[in-house]
């Protein structure tokens, strides 16, 4: 798959190095910018098929690359939209994983990103339509919105919760005591309890999870 690509980071080295990794791998850098309304000019003049964004940027040093790629996800429904960043930026975070329905959109923490295939392969996820949040992304978030969903049961929450902390089947059912069969149980009653439909495939958990931090 080649893919043409919008890179927005400040720091030169890191967005020359991402430039190289990604023409290396056969995708197409129409732009690369380092501050946020060189980003938004970019993507009007040439919409690409992802962006990649790192979230603290110029002109303001706060969270404009993030702002930026909420206003874009918001012009342009299903622009597909991976953050790089070195931490979680919780006042958009959400918001920008809730838009398109959690639909063609990724988190990364760049400390995290420690395998070049790993990273390629969250990115053609994401430039498909695909969901990817770094587990710390997700648990930074839920500690912020401690409220319950009323439709699942406690064990349900539980189980949810567990998700939320990037917990394999395997590990929520040696957390819980239970059999894996139980837990894929406890989880099918959870996607359907949250109407998450059978064709959202991979990224129903974190669908799953992002509907957790609405409520």
């Amino acid at each position: 798959m080649s893919l043409r690509l919008i890179v927005a980071e400040d720091a030169v080295l890191l967005r020359e190095g991402l430039i190289g990794l990604f023409e290396r791998v056969g995708h197409k850098v129409v732009a690369a910018v380092g501050d946020a309304e060189a980003l938004e000019k970019a993507v009007r003049a040439d919409r690409p098929d992802l962006i990649v964004t790192d979230v603290r940027m110029p002109p303001a040093l706060g969270d404009d690359g993030l702002r930026s790629a909420v206003r874009l996800r918001e012009e342009f429904p299903g622009l597909p939209v991976l953050v790089l960043s070195q931490y979680v930026e919780r006042s958009y975070a959400l918001r920008l994983l809730d838009s398109g329905g959690g639909a063609g959109v990724g988190y990364l923490l760049k400390e995290r990103v420690s395998a070049v295939t790993d990273f390629m392969a969250a990115i053609e996820r994401v430039a498909t339509g695909g969901t990817v949040v770094d587990p710390e992304v997700i648990t930074q978030l839920v500690r912020l919105h401690q409220d319950p969903l009323e439709r699942l049961s406690p064990r349900e929450r539980e189980v949810l919760a567990l998700i939320a902390e990037g917990q394999t089947n395997a590990g929520l059912a040696k957390s819980l005591f239970l059999s894996e069969a139980a837990v894929n149980k406890h989880i099918g009653n959870i996607f359907n309890k949250l109407d998450l439909p059978v064709d959202t495939d991979g990224h129903r958990r974190v669908l799953a999870v992002l509907a957790f931090l609405r409520s």
